[in-house]
């Protein structure tokens, strides 16, 4: 045997026992094998960016022990009936939608109230994660057997439609529009007619003629669900209000988890946050473009958005909290606006 084989001999030697004996990597957070499945309606998109990167943090943190994976496409379930899954214990998580169902989740409709002084992206995010924490936003899971997790931090909805664009706001007089929640209210204020769809009907509505304008979160749902390929035109400063399309939890499901896997999902609240965020602003900027290029846009002097305002600002919330005597309304209102005056003027 020359110098050179037997030294080759003794390293290869030296690679297998090294490799042999080599400690497995170890999990930084040990536990058992748990497997968890989330509902969602649509595809993958901005707004399920956060939960997918919640997935990929957990399953790194145990080495793979604690598996989340999104169905998606409703495979686990119709969009409006997440809540019913839930209470039968049918999946471990989901994400709704408040006004795909308002009688299920009542104090929850606030977040679709038209214009909520909301000043900017991270005011919303502030008011959002405060809100979670509200008794009556609590008490509405509750019921469902269900735990408010995180906010899916809608953008602002704008309309997207076909035909001629409403260049006033008497233009909107007999447009079928879906928009649900207050926002549906505020759009039959102007005399059109709210439809409430979930956002997977929306776009077969559209080529059917049934629907003329659909109200969805600006920019990424628009393109998310392919309104836009059926569009003529956009609104771009309308800016009526929001939803919210966030993500509970199962409480069985969490309150049965060892206590350092229920550390690792709500500790990481925040990453799902910042996801979201960053995938918005991402298809923003992409779709903004796209959007002048292929569509008319409509914008609203300042005058016709406080004629807007007045009709279907305050008027529709105190209607809301009017007919909602069964809990607190009034003081949901308030918490929603105080933590809106909190985010503006810390």
């Amino acid at each position: 045997m020359t110098k050179t084989t037997s030294a080759l001999t003794a390293a290869l030697a030296a690679l297998t026992l090294g490799t042999a004996t080599a400690p497995a990597m170890a999990a930084n957070v040990d536990g058992p094998s748990v497997f968890w499945k989330i509902s969602m309606y649509g595809n993958p998109r901005a707004l399920t960016s956060g939960m997918e990167a919640l997935a990929e943090k957990v399953a790194e943190e145990t080495d793979g022990k604690f598996q989340i994976r999104i169905f998606y496409a409703e495979q686990l379930g119709p969009a409006r009936e997440n809540l019913d899954g839930l209470k039968l214990n049918a999946f471990e998580g989901a994400g709704i939608c408040n006004f795909y169902h308002p009688g299920k989740n009542p104090a929850w409709m606030v977040f679709s109230l038209p214009f909520l002084p909301v000043a900017n992206p991270q005011a919303d995010r502030y008011i959002r994660e405060r809100m979670f924490e509200h008794p009556a936003i609590v008490a509405d899971m509750e019921k469902w057997n269900a735990i408010p997790y995180v906010s899916g931090l809608l953008p602002q909805f704008e309309m997207m439609g076909k035909g001629e664009p409403p260049r006033s706001l008497e233009d909107w007089k007999g447009l079928q529009v879906r928009a649900g929640g207050g926002l549906g209210d505020a759009m039959e204020l102007l005399g059109a007619t709210k439809q409430t769809l979930s956002a997977g009907e929306t776009l077969t509505a559209f080529q059917n003629g049934t629907v003329d304008v659909a109200a969805f979160p600006y920019t990424y749902a628009h393109v998310a669900f392919k309104i836009n390929e059926e569009a003529d035109w956009y609104t771009s400063n309308m800016s009526p209000g929001s939803a919210e399309c966030g993500w509970v939890l199962n409480k069985t499901a969490f309150e049965a988890l060892p206590d350092q896997y229920k550390a690792l999902i709500w500790d990481n609240r925040s990453l799902v946050l910042d996801k979201q965020q960053e995938a918005y602003a991402a298809q923003d900027e992409k779709n903004i473009a796209m959007f002048q290029q292929t569509l008319t846009e409509v914008r609203y002097d300042e005058a016709a958005l406080e004629a807007f305002r007045e009709i279907a600002g305050k008027p529709v919330w105190d209607k809301w909290v009017a007919d909602n005597p069964e809990f607190d309304a009034q003081g949901v209102l308030d918490a929603f606006l105080g933590y809106a005056e909190e985010a503006t003027n810390p």
